[in-house]
């Protein structure tokens, strides 16, 4: 591969990461307001999801930004994931507690038809933003990048498990579904701030 090549690749990585951190940004706006909104805890772990989405998206363009030394992008990676994964860990913690008060309390969420659209458009442009980054990530073998991948491939299953409590809370009344939710997404919250903990640099 021809530097020219891997610059107009790295280039497409960089777009990628600005999409990444605009729809996320949209998407947890308008996900923790219609979860307040609406009393649904699943929607709110959705969007403070979001926002941590966009500070790894930053975090890897951080990572890419220069020709600096390559140990220096990746310990600076390393740092930056631990913080994150401290911040997936403390969601998943929030996102349990409150879902089991709710299921303790019998509080149920109203419905949200704009929780429901948000998630529809999440489950298909997600697939999609994935399959991008793991091409561009193939390319350039970039670790960081197949790593940023996975995780927007996690945000796919985050948008179905939304869905179907949402949908099963509007259409036929079950008022624990939201609940049930926001503990099925907890799992997979908790292995993204774990790996986000173990994360070190390529050179030791």
């Amino acid at each position: 591969m021809t530097t020219t090549e891997r610059a107009a690749l790295a280039r497409r990585g960089q777009h990628l990461e600005y999409f990444t951190i605009g729809w996320n940004s949209l998407e947890g706006l308008i996900a923790v307001a219609a979860g307040a909104v609406a009393g649904s805890i699943s929607l709110v772990g959705f969007g403070v999801d979001s926002f941590i989405e966009v500070t790894s998206g930053a975090a890897l363009l951080w990572r890419m930004a220069g020709d600096g030394d390559a140990c220096v992008r990746e310990r600076r990676e390393a740092l930056t994931l631990r913080v994150v994964g401290v911040c997936f860990l403390m969601l998943a913690m929030f996102v349990a507690v409150e879902a089991l008060g709710h299921l303790r309390s019998g509080t149920a969420a109203e419905t949200s038809r704009t929780g429901i659209a948000l998630a529809m458009a999440s489950l298909v442009a997600m697939p999609l933003l994935s399959r991008a980054k793991r091409r561009v990530a193939h390319d350039l073998r970039s670790g960081a990048m197949h790593a940023d991948a996975r995780q927007t491939e996690f945000c796919t299953y985050l948008s179905a498990i939304l869905l179907a409590g949402l949908v099963l809370n509007a259409a036929f009344g079950i008022w624990w579904a939201d609940s049930i939710a926001a503990l099925l997404m907890t799992p997979i919250i908790i292995k993204e701030g774990v790996a986000g903990l173990r994360g070190h640099a390529c050179c030791d």
